[in-house]
């Protein structure tokens, strides 16, 4: 098959989807795994908006466009043993002459000089062709759905149940906002919980793709029945799910109107991102989509000044009770910018909950079947558990993660390892593909939610003990030792300007 053969046959834009089976496209597997990751990062069930070549988080694109996009993908079909390709924010910008156990591809998104790291001066590059937004997973072509930020959320509602609710978390309200790429991953992290959820958002698109992949029980586009779906289940101790089509903002200020307090409030609306992620209050989606071609300065000071009124009204349900946290998508900020001077008066859910397992070494582990068979993926769930079978937390996660996670795309998985057991089970997955167990070679790889990965002191490395909350130094080193590992493409990325640095690897 010829480029051009490929390229109508699995990259034909808008549609977009990886290869399966054993048959290579490239020359070899170091080759056709990035290149059957960038397509399944497009492919429309896993993507937000294959369109744009947006794959989730608003914005966050897998490549610059799609004359670049096609360009990357002839590079991979081509690549060689002996060359490495690099990749700068989404457009390929060179092959150089590197050594075998070189990584194939090298990735580096979004990163600005500090004085010049700033919205407008990224927007201003945008425009003009030589940048994007590669989010975390995105850019670094190793995202998987929504499964992927499902079971950090499992761990960090888990968490949360055992912290403040004697690990039960039945009977317990829990809401929040935004069902999108990341958020979508809440309603079904807290059913499994234990918990019953009340999810908003403005966009019923978004919730009607969680109904069709089993994320999300219902559908609501009135308060009222949203609220009684949630407080019948909740007296009956339930763990269903309810998306409702509404503002946030409005919706919390009508449970404060009707004295309902949450057991347990968060956000993860695209806030990170005033323009293109968050909708202000008081317009339609519709309005909002026109508002930010005709006035962009507007619509992003509306936004900002929506996210106050928002974190507001979450402080005051603090107040009431709420077992309250951010969820890292830089709300608090964007609402002390947009006039509350007490954003974060609240804590985000990183040193609230998950600094313990970070401090034990315990992070994300992702693993997706390039033969694009599910029994590839079933096999790998069975390995580990019989590889760890004192780790009853991790079969638990794996069982339910089988009985209610729906594919999207490539078949993948995902679950928390400690220190020591992530390399144990590379080579248990090298032992599969070698003795023929799975069909074809596995990739694996992490999200951000990692000890080590990323500098972020508005998440990860919040309130750390020492004061380094700002020191990007670890991502850095952390990229750079996997490099010289071996990874077979590795990323490194600048995520909410001047704020936040990732660096990544994918095997």
């Amino acid at each position: 098959m010829n480029y051009l053969e490929f390229i109508e046959k699995y990259a034909a834009h808008p549609n977009y989807h990886a290869p399966r089976g054993i048959t290579l496209n490239a020359k070899s597997w170091q080759t056709e795994a990035p290149l059957r990751m960038l397509l399944n990062n497009l492919d429309r069930e896993v993507a937000e908006n294959p369109e744009e070549l947006v794959v989730y988080g608003g914005t966050g694109q897998a490549a610059r466009n799609q004359t670049a996009l096609q360009q990357i993908i002839k590079e991979l079909l081509t690549l060689d043993e002996d060359h490495s390709l690099l990749v700068q924010s989404g457009k390929a910008v060179g092959v150089v002459r590197t050594h075998p156990q070189a990584p194939r591809v090298l990735i580096a998104n979004s990163n600005l000089v500090p004085a010049w790291a700033t919205w407008e001066h990224f927007e201003q590059l945008k425009q003009d062709g030589l940048m994007m937004y590669g989010q975390m997973t995105a850019g670094s072509w190793i995202y998987i759905g929504t499964q992927g930020i499902l079971q950090g959320t499992y761990e960090t509602f888990a968490a949360c149940g055992k912290k403040y609710f004697n690990g039960n978390l039945r009977n317990k309200l829990l809401v929040s906002g935004g069902l999108g790429g990341m958020g979508g991953a809440q309603p079904l992290a807290a059913t499994m919980a234990g918990a019953t959820f009340l999810g908003i958002d403005i966009d019923p698109e978004r919730i009607k793709k969680r109904l069709r992949t089993g994320y999300i029980d219902h559908i609501a586009y009135t308060y009222r029945e949203a609220v009684d779906l949630v407080l019948r289940a909740k007296e009956k101790g339930e763990a269903i799910s309810v998306g409702l089509v509404a503002d946030i903002g409005d919706t919390l200020q009508n449970l404060l109107n009707d004295g309902i307090v949450p057991d347990i409030l968060t956000d993860q609306t695209s806030a990170h991102d005033p323009l293109h992620g968050y909708v202000p209050n008081g317009i339609s989606l519709e309005e909002a989509i026109l508002l930010r071609k005709s006035d962009p300065a507007t619509y992003r000071e509306r936004s900002m000044k929506s996210m106050a009124r928002h974190v507001g009204l979450m402080l005051k349900m603090q107040d009431l009770g709420s077992i309250t946290f951010d969820y890292g998508n830089n709300l608090r900020e964007m609402a002390k910018q947009g006039g509350e001077p007490n954003a974060y008066d609240y804590d985000g859910f990183t040193p609230k909950f998950i600094r313990p397992l970070f401090c034990e070494g315990k992070g994300p582990f992702r693993w997706v079947a390039l033969s694009g068979d599910p029994e590839d993926i079933y096999t790998t769930d069975q390995a580990l558990i019989e590889a760890f079978p004192e780790n009853h937390h991790m079969i638990a996660w794996l069982k339910k993660a089988r009985e209610r996670i729906s594919f999207q795309g490539l078949p993948a998985r995902i679950c928390w390892l400690g220190m020591g057991e992530r390399e144990k089970a590379g080579l248990l997955f090298n032992d599969l593909v070698k003795t023929g167990k799975v069909k074809a070679p596995i990739v694996i790889g992490r999200d951000h939610l990692d000890c080590g990965s990323v500098a972020s002191p508005n998440r990860e490395t919040e309130k750390m003990k020492d004061g380094s909350d700002a020191v990007s130094d670890w991502p850095l080193l952390n990229l750079m030792s996997n490099t010289a590992g071996g990874a077979t493409w590795a990323t490194e990325t600048l995520k909410k300007f001047g704020m936040e640095l990732r660096g990544s690897y994918e095997l």
